[in-house]
């Protein structure tokens, strides 16, 4: 059975975001029209469906790296900050819209949040602390369907992959 792992990511991620947009529950804000991905970007995304491309691939990236949290996701989406004259510094991409993907993907069944432990206080209620999203099994078999559908393509682009 072909799995997530086998399939190229910029094969996989716009297979996966053509699935997504016909998923209940998984739609671009109004807002996505015309906000940037990052404070180093200068313009917004040009792609009509860059929406569902970007909740594909934190789709991916939650399935390969979680439990990951916002924070991570903001720095690898991220990109290179122009600071005029002196060096460029990295540059992180836009919480909100990572934080929306996840949401939307939780709502949808695909990713869960990972409860790590409790933190006890004197004159408090406790306090429940979660180390990130992981993704859910459900979301782990949507993946490796989309992955089989699209391993022929695959195939036919990527010789060598026949072996997997």
């Amino acid at each position: 059975m072909t799995t997530f792992y086998d399939i190229p990511a910029e094969l996989l991620i716009p297979a996966l975001a053509d699935h997504l947009s016909q998923t209940k529950g998984i739609e671009a804000p109004d807002w996505s029209g015309y906000v940037k991905t990052g404070a180093s970007r200068e313009r917004p995304p040009t792609q009509s469906n860059w929406w569902f491309i970007r909740t594909a691939s934190i789709l991916r990236k939650v399935a390969r790296e979680g439990p990951v949290g916002v924070t991570s996701l903001a720095q690898t989406y991220g990109g290179s900050q122009d600071n005029g004259a002196m060096p460029n510094t990295p540059g992180v991409a836009s919480r909100h819209i990572i934080r929306t993907s996840l949401q939307q993907l939780e709502d949808a069944g695909l990713v869960a949040t990972q409860a790590s432990r409790v933190i006890e206080h004197e004159n408090r209620e406790p306090t429940q602390l979660y180390s990130g999203r992981i993704i859910t099994p459900a979301g782990h078999k949507l993946l490796n369907e989309v992955a089989h559908a699209v391993r022929p393509e695959v195939e036919a682009e990527y010789p060598g992959l026949d072996k997997y």
